[in-house]
């Protein structure tokens, strides 16, 4: 494809070189490293001058690292004279904290747009928000896909019988509705309150679930504390077998633990928009890829082609 240029930093290097075989394209040469004091070295390689440059890079953990790679990297495009410059995150780092909700926080989401907009960028290709609102905290075009076809793919392969999607809680249902619709499966819903930032109170179930195989889906999976709780509870109300299908895996703190030690649940799939790190490699853990999804957006977006058709949760 003439004039596109893909490059990328190291928070997921296997995703974009998979994006690149899905448009046939190379890899453009970058150097990222560290100088001796830890400062971040960036040093484009080829000439990117008048292209359209896509720079793969999600602020998963070590988000601080990973946030100020990207915007070296787009300052660095600038720099070279490329002619339009896209910030590609599949997965968007600082998402939950995009509201003040108690008084002396920040809105951390808002700040992040900015940095991302001073930098350079041009426009954002991200997936799976934490919350839709943000797409508004920038000032650039902001492209917002969906991870729901492969992960619908994935269970559909399965054929799981007598199913039912659960969101875990009331946030998710306009999520959880879409999945239900494309599966062919009810809906359920945990109805839980947030005692604090990390922990919460399962309340009860809405819908019919005894005797169902439940998919759980959300949009992360952080500390998997909300997964488990609502686990305990479809369990206690007779779910037989426990799915969980999860855009982002953040796995940190106890995730893996507390997923290898769930009895109930049978696999959590999460996509590839995260690096999946050797340590939190398990049978119970399946990676579906978005490569093929985020291709096809950068080449409509390339093309200067409509990519509307790439948003629908239900399509």
């Amino acid at each position: 494809m003439n004039g596109l240029a893909i490059f990328t930093g190291n928070a997921n290097p296997s995703l974009a070189q998979g994006i690149c075989e899905q448009l046939h394209v190379p890899l453009t040469d970058v150097l990222v490293s560290r100088f001796s004091e830890g400062e971040i070295r960036v040093e484009i390689k080829e000439n990117i001058r008048g292209k359209d440059v896509f720079i793969i890079q999600p602020t998963s953990p070590p988000c601080n690292d990973n946030l100020m790679e990207l915007l070296i990297l787009i300052d660095a495009a600038r720099r070279a004279s490329a002619d339009r410059i896209t910030a590609v995150l599949p997965y968007y780092g600082y998402a939950r904290q995009d509201r003040k909700d108690q008084p002396r926080v920040p809105i951390t989401a808002k700040l992040v747009a900015n940095l991302i907009v001073s930098a350079g960028a041009d426009r954002v290709l991200t997936m799976d928000l934490h919350a839709s609102q943000i797409q508004g905290f920038f000032d650039i075009p902001v492209d917002h896909l969906y991870a729901i076809n492969a992960l619908c793919d994935y269970f559909q392969d399965k054929k799981i019988k007598n199913m039912v999607v659960v969101s875990p809680d009331v946030g998710g249902i306009r999520m959880a509705r879409a999945y239900a619709k494309r599966l062919g499966a009810s809906l359920a819903i945990v109805d839980k309150r947030r005692a604090s930032p990390e922990k919460t109170e399962v309340m009860h179930i809405l819908g019919h679930v005894k005797g169902k195989n439940a998919v759980l889906v959300d949009d992360i999976i952080a500390t998997a504390g909300s997964i488990t709780e609502a686990i305990d509870v479809l369990t206690k109300r007779g779910v037989q077998d426990i799915y969980a299908a999860v855009s982002h895996g953040v796995l940190s703190g106890q995730a893996v633990s507390r997923v290898e030690n769930c009895k109930a649940l049978k696999e959590v799939v999460i996509t590839d928009s995260i690096a999946l790190a050797g340590a939190k490699k398990m049978p119970k853990i399946k990676v579906v890829t978005v490569a093929p999804l985020l291709a096809e957006a950068i080449h409509r977006i390339h093309g200067e082609e409509s990519i509307s058709c790439l948003f629908d949760e239900t399509r």
